[in-house]
């Protein structure tokens, strides 16, 4: 392997400095990134957050099809509107409007 490998990049260690929680399971935004806690992370600790893979995440009320590129909006919650929301993937599987959630495979 090569000298310059660091490591697989599946798994981001995160500090948390958004002054709240964060609860296992709940996306996060990293810069441009969207990762899913893997366990609770308080306000001010460390944890680990994936950064692949298919996660289900809640969704806002629209339809999402099948392979769309969908966004994390600052709620939190999967669009596949663009607008001033953050990248999160492509979404797994299609979702109905009142679907509450969506598989998303992250960062794809």
């Amino acid at each position: 392997m090569a000298g310059n490998h660091i490591q697989v990049g599946k798994i981001m260690t995160w500090t948390n400095s958004t002054g709240a929680d964060v609860l296992s399971g709940s996306a996060v935004v990293v810069g441009a990134l969207v990762g899913v806690a893997l366990i609770d992370i308080p306000d001010g600790a460390t944890g680990e957050l994936a950064t692949e893979e298919v996660w289900e995440l809640p969704k806002t009320a629209a339809a999402i099809g099948q392979g769309v590129q969908v966004y994390l909006t600052p709620g939190k919650s999967i669009t596949a509107t663009e607008g001033g929301n953050i990248k999160a993937g492509v979404a797994f599987v299609s979702a109905a409007a009142e679907d509450a959630t969506v598989r998303v495979k992250l960062n794809a």
